[in-house]
Formats: C-alpha cells, sequence, structure tokens
C-alpha cells in the first residue's frame, strides 16, 4: 500500500504562482513514477506531467510544459508541482499518483492517488 497526501492548493490571480506538494508513505519503492493529474467540474481527469524517483527524468502534458515543473525530495518522500504563469484555465482539483509504468500518461495506469487539492484561478 501506498499513501499520498497533497498541500499546497489556494486561489491565485491569473499569472501568478503557486507550489503543490506530494508526501508519499508505505510501500513507495514499489512504484517509481510520480504523476500529476487535474479534474475540472464537468471534464475528466487529465495528466498533467510526470517524474521517475530513480532517475532526473520528468515528462509534462502540452497544456503545461514549460510553466509547470515537477522536482522530488527523496529523503522526504516528497514531490512538488511549481506552477508558475498560471491560467484560468488552470482552474481544477489536483491529484498525485503513483505508478509502475514509466510511459504512464492514463488514469488508468495509476493505481495509489490522493485525496486532490484545490487550485482556482481567478482572472
Amino acid at each position: 500500500q501506498v499513501q499520498l497526501v497533497e498541500s499546497g492548493g489556494g486561489l491565485v490571480q491569473a499569472g501568478g504562482s503557486l507550489s503543490l506538494s506530494c508526501t508519499a508513505s508505505g510501500r513507495t519503492f514499489s512504484r517509481d513514477i510520480m504523476g500529476w493529474f487535474r479534474q475540472a467540474p464537468g471534464k475528466e481527469r487529465e495528466f498533467v506531467g510526470r517524474i521517475r524517483w530513480s532517475g532526473d527524468w520528468d515528462y509534462y502534458s502540452d497544456s503545461v510544459k514549460g510553466r509547470f515543473t515537477i522536482s522530488k525530495d527523496k529523503a522526504e518522500n516528497t514531490v512538488h508541482l511549481q506552477m508558475n504563469r498560471l491560467k484560468p484555465e488552470d482552474t481544477a482539483v489536483y491529484f498525485c499518483a503513483t505508478s509502475g509504468n514509466w510511459g504512464a500518461t492514463m488514469p488508468s495506469q495509476y493505481d495509489y492517488w490522493g485525496q486532490g487539492t484545490q487550485v482556482t484561478v481567478s482572472s
């Protein structure tokens, strides 16, 4: 079992920045990928990006590439999502999740999920 807890959501104006964190506990060694997803009201859950615990390799969706950055703190078992130049369309509940699939971009490829944290970007 892996437990994930997100934190850091909130309200920010367009153009601003926000940082989310996801702290993992439990059998974290069994899952090498930590991904971030988001879900806006009435929309499907959308892949944002992912990072490997075991290497310096990350990957982002086109909608956030160049604005969002994922980093990790292995000592704290925590992954961060730094979001810059935020837009109103970035408003969503953000989730972190784990996968054993290095190429995973679909929610179905992730098996453990956090509870989500709300990010609201005002125009």
